[in-house]
């Protein structure tokens, strides 16, 4: 077999074999096949598309280029959520105990992020002591004696996605759907989930603009899970404005409290408990998707949640204490308000302005190298739709520098004022569920 052959194959547009598709990826991980000819083939790829079956077959050779996680020590069926990322998206600090709380059970793998805010590792380190330093063995104990854990990524996962995403993105490739979705989905499967929940964003803040293309890229992920045996679904949501009230670390670790509690704010707790009933339904634990939605704000109402979300921090050396005063999370020196300049209703919200605005005070990491500062970021007053007067906050400022001119700047072009009524953005457009 020789790789000049399977690039020409694609470029003409037919299918690859299985044995084809693994050939090509086990080589190129281990630096046979050069960079030149896996570009070629990315482009092939990303002008010819791939077949349902070409996909599920690339998905599962990056899967199998590295390591993969053993679940089956833990007692039921482990569901995973996926979301392909926003500003503001807090949905697993809610979830993860949301979900264990009726009897699920959450074995996540997290990362730290690279943008906006942290990832959720970075969010839930803003409770004093909590890490997810722990070893497999433990993982699995905590999962089984809690049905909740995290663990940070380790080991060896999906080493070639690692090497083709960072060849996508110098070679024009990045926006091509078998490519993304194969990339997401290696990760998910590797990591050992036996289903899996994707929730996928749509708008301005979103890697998929308009709802066609999250429709797309929704459809090849549920097709490749559903083919490699782990049952997959798909919520396409809203990202033209940021999700709840919160952008930083320690202020979306409050704001899941809150939620956890029944006082969040309503577009992140419906879309918990959107994604949650999913996730309860595919492990089995509810016969309807109603049944499910149920059992889960039931579980917030008799506080099981809260009481879950507890138990998590205190296992993994966290100060479970902040549940109850959250002024015991990291708290920044500096508050600022941003005042509307005139009066009308909120008519948009940029989500990727509101994003960097976040990351200039600090918030998200530029570079892998910067230090996150957990205590500062955002908390919008106002989203789309609601009603404003001049002088009025839209939103609050938490910062541990005087300086916040440019914060302020980003703030202003992020926001719009009409004078005209205004509708609130559907917050979930679509489930894809086969």
């Amino acid at each position: 077999m020789r790789m000049v052959d399977l690039i020409e194959k694609k470029r003409n547009g037919r299918e690859l074999s299985k044995d084809e598709i693994k050939f090509m990826i086990e080589k190129y991980t281990n630096g046979v096949i050069p960079d030149y000819q896996m570009s070629a083939f990315a482009m092939a790829v990303y002008f010819q598309d791939m077949t349902t079956n070409e996909r599920a077959h690339l998905t599962m050779a990056m899967v199998e280029s590295g390591d993969q996680i053993d679940l089956s020590a833990i007692d039921g069926i482990k569901v995973d959520k996926h979301s392909t990322g926003g500003v503001g998206d807090t949905t697993t600090l809610v979830l993860a105990p949301l979900v264990a709380a009726v009897g699920v059970p959450v074995a996540k793998m997290s990362g730290r992020g690279l943008g906006h805010t942290g990832g959720t590792i970075d969010k839930l380190e803003s409770v004093p002591g909590f890490h997810v330093e722990i070893d497999n063995e433990e993982f699995i104990r905590l999962v089984n004696a809690n049905k909740v854990a995290v663990i940070g990524q380790s080991g060896n996962l999906t080493p070639a996605d690692k090497k083709l995403y960072g060849l996508r993105d110098v070679t024009a490739t990045v926006d091509s759907i078998p490519l993304i979705a194969s990339s997401i989905m290696s990760k998910k499967i590797a990591a050992g989930a036996d289903a899996i929940v994707l929730d996928v964003k749509t708008g301005a803040g979103a890697f998929m603009k308009t709802v066609e293309e999250a429709e797309e890229l929704a459809k090849a992920m549920v097709e490749i899970g559903n083919q490699v045996g782990r049952q997959t679904m798909a919520v396409i949501s809203d990202m033209s404005q940021p999700l709840g009230y919160a952008v930083g670390n320690a202020l979306e670790v409050k704001e899941a409290i809150d939620t956890l509690k029944g006082n969040g704010p309503k577009d992140l707790e419906e879309l918990c408990l959107a994604l949650g009933s999913h996730m309860v339904y595919l492990a089995k634990k509810a016969p309807t998707h109603e049944e499910a939605r149920k059992q889960l704000k039931e579980a917030i109402e008799n506080g099981k949640a809260l009481e879950t979300l507890k138990l998590f921090l205190k296992a993994q050396g966290g100060d479970a204490s902040v549940v109850d005063d959250p002024s015991k999370l990291p708290q920044a020196r500096f508050k600022f308000e941003l005042e509307a300049k005139e009066s009308g209703y909120v008519s948009g919200i940029i989500a990727n302005e509101i994003g960097t605005a976040a990351m200039l005070l600090g918030a998200g990491r530029a570079t892998k190298e910067s230090e996150i500062d957990l205590a500062v970021g955002l908390v919008l007053r106002k989203k789309v739709g609601d009603k404003v007067q001049q002088g009025e906050s839209l939103v609050t400022i938490y910062s541990n520098k005087e300086d916040v001119q440019e914060v302020v700047g980003k703030l202003y072009e992020a926001y719009s004022i009409s004078s005209q009524p205004v509708e609130a953005p559907p917050l979930i457009y679509k489930e894809i569920k086969e």
